[in-house]
């Protein structure tokens, strides 16, 4: 988000019940990232610098086609379309496009990262489902809730856990989704056991990085690049960035682990600075 620009507050992105048994909450669904501080490109013509518009254009009838004359087709079979519109389509109506049916529970570690997808904020839907949501919240206490959610047209599982005074939930992949690792060919290459020597030295520099993670500190680098190149065309200036040295090929495993020991026990000797006061930062020069 640019300097000088407020936020605008979330819009529920579903609304519907969850459901426990025989306990049902009116909740809503909220999105819980935010994109709208990512810069985003327009196609312009070259020439002229116009936007470029997208034009719907059937080429059997050889026309451009307004949008009140566009229809939702889908190919059974090729270049043989059936025409569904918007009742055919509210006619596939599940449980999950109105219930988020929490049928199973279990512990959040047990659900492998590689199919959590998106994040969301689920919230009482009126004052009125606020105390039950409150009871259902503490009751998942170190639990996480499984269920299904329709969403954008298609049916997701979902896990719902716990999070300060509401409840998150993040849409899954499905076991087709997630590509098994064993279609990896460089893997292969990969031997099974490691020198245990060079292991434990790697282990002494992972352990010299420990600590608390804080999202909070972390940035956007490129997006921050990014935006100062933008800056300096604005201002009719160009951008000059220093080149960057190649990253050192590692010959010797074992040598490079003992440097890079060295290297954290010489810094940690040194007094604290910021990481950005020993970044040389890219300088901006007038065009002629």
């Amino acid at each position: 988000m640019r300097r000088g620009e407020l936020s605008m507050p979330a819009r529920p992105t579903w609304k519907g019940h969850m459901k426990i048994s025989l306990v049902t909450v009116p909740v809503r669904v909220f999105p819980a990232t935010d994109t709208a501080s990512t810069i985003r490109f327009n196609q312009l013509h070259a020439e002229c610098q116009g936007r470029l518009q997208q034009k719907r254009w059937c080429p059997n009838c050889e026309c451009e086609v307004d949008k009140s004359e566009v229809v939702k087709g889908y190919e059974f079979e090729r270049g043989r379309y059936v025409v569904m519109d918007e009742e055919d389509i509210a006619k596939a109506k599940t449980e999950s496009t109105r219930i988020i049916n929490l049928e199973r529970f279990a512990e959040m570690d047990s659900i492998d990262p590689i199919y959590v997808d998106k994040p969301y904020y689920l919230a009482p839907d009126g004052d009125v489902a606020s105390g039950a949501f409150a009871v259902i919240r503490e009751a998942l206490q170190g639990k996480a809730g499984i269920g299904k959610l329709a969403l954008y047209g298609r049916e997701y599982s979902v896990v719902i856990q716990p999070r300060d005074n509401g409840l998150v939930m993040f849409t899954l992949r499905r076991a087709n989704e997630v590509r098994a690792m064993s279609a990896i060919d460089e893997l292969d290459q990969v031997p099974s056991e490691a020198n245990e020597a060079e292991v434990a030295l790697a282990r002494q520099v992972i352990g010299n990085f420990e600590g608390e993670i804080d999202f909070g500190e972390t940035e956007d680098q490129y997006q921050k690049e990014l935006r100062a190149v933008i800056d300096a065309k604005i201002a009719g200036e160009e951008f000059v960035v220093q080149e960057e040295e190649e990253p050192a090929k590692v010959v010797d495993l074992m040598a490079a682990l003992r440097k890079s020991l060295d290297t954290v026990s010489e810094a940690k000797k040194k007094p604290a600075r910021s990481a950005s006061s020993g970044r040389k930062t890219a300088k901006k020069r007038k065009r002629a």
